[in-house]
């Protein structure tokens, strides 16, 4: 995994390597809002685990997100992309059986006290292979580096899960115009492959406030996950999104 994550980063630096610089454009973006998860389903290890819901099994809340993301643009339609997204949701509860995680048992009737984290920092290259007034679409790849964790307590036990892993994903955009301000938007990361899969995709209004900032209003959706013999894990998340984007000129 590390050593495909360099390859990436090699294949991306290299890239930028035959971009001349020339009317580049630097662009900054926070999105925010809040989160709740829809499913979220572990077995810890994922052979012999006791399967859970962090959602249905025990109660999970709702949770602030914010997330970062820089841009910059080449000679119009060449992007690289850097994003910082972090997650981070709670669930707690009483299970009526005993449950197996990361080889520690939780006696029946216990109060559970699970955390999910789930940060995710990507590095993406992206070509607008369609830029026109009233639509633009670009494809591109992305370099994603998963840092994930899930810790379970009770009172006298402790357990903690970590993962941290390189994923390749493709990388889209599409951006409908409905007139000069006003446009719907299209974006995010995807790959499905035998091992899992991940999706993190944004729908949103698009409004242009000033040839400097827009913003954004939409849903997001990020699912995916994984099933081996080390873990298994599939989730779900629903985003209420806000963003913001200032672009340098």
């Amino acid at each position: 995994m590390e050593n495909n994550f360099k390859i990436y980063i090699f294949l991306i630096i290299i890239a930028l390597t035959q971009i001349n610089p020339i009317q580049a454009q630097l662009s900054l973006n926070m999105e925010t809002g809040f989160v709740s998860a829809s499913k979220n389903d572990v077995q810890i290890p994922g052979d012999q685990g006791t399967r859970l819901s962090l959602t249905n099994d025990l109660a999970s809340a709702s949770s602030f997100f914010v997330r970062f993301r820089g841009g910059y643009r080449i000679r119009e339609r060449h992007n690289i992309i850097a994003l910082v997204a972090p997650l981070s949701m709670k669930s707690d509860g009483f299970l009526p059986y005993d449950v197996s995680f990361a080889g520690v048992e939780f006696p029946a009737d216990s109060m559970l006290d699970a955390r999910y984290k789930f940060n995710s920092y990507r590095l993406t290259y992206r070509y607008d292979i369609v830029l026109k007034k009233k639509v633009e679409f670009g494809l591109g790849i992305t370099a994603k580096l998963r840092d994930a964790e899930i810790i379970m307590r009770a009172p006298g036990s402790f357990a903690k899960k970590t993962n941290t892993g390189f994923v390749p994903l493709i990388n889209f955009r599409l951006l409908l115009m409905m007139d000069d301000r006003l446009g719907f938007l299209i974006e995010g990361d995807a790959l499905a492959a035998p091992q899992g899969r991940a999706e993190d995709i944004l729908f949103a209004a698009q409004y242009e406030l000033n040839d400097k900032v827009h913003m954004s209003v939409g849903y997001r959706l990020l699912e995916g996950g994984a099933d081996n013999d080390e873990v298994y894990n599939f989730s779900m998340f629903n985003y209420g999104s806000l963003g913001f984007t200032y672009t340098f000129r």
